[in-house]
């Protein structure tokens, strides 16, 4: 439920009023009994708790250690399969001269 902010036209006072988005308007002020008319509001503030969002807050330990001894550069070498990641030099295919 929203909380929504009036003002009273006549003393001035303002308030808000934590009400259902299909309740009633208010239309007297709780002070004078005058009419009151509603403001916009800025709405909730997001705030984010912790040190950063989802992915970064949740991951396991393993991935932790492992991504601060990336930063740190005394990571564990990866073991290469032999093969590289650079294409093979094309053969050149010639004609025999006869």
């Amino acid at each position: 439920m929203p909380t929504y902010e009036y003002e009273c036209e006549h003393c001035g006072n303002s308030f808000e009023k934590f009400q259902g988005i299909s309740a009633p308007l208010l239309k007297r002020c709780p002070k004078c009994k005058h009419k009151v008319k509603r403001l916009l509001g800025a709405g909730g503030g997001l705030i984010f708790k912790g040190s950063g969002f989802y992915t970064t807050d949740y991951r396991s330990e393993t991935y932790k250690k492992a991504q601060s001894a990336d930063r740190t550069g005394s990571s564990v070498e990866k073991k290469s399969s032999g093969s590289t990641d650079s294409k093979p030099a094309a053969k050149a295919v010639g004609k025999k001269n006869s």
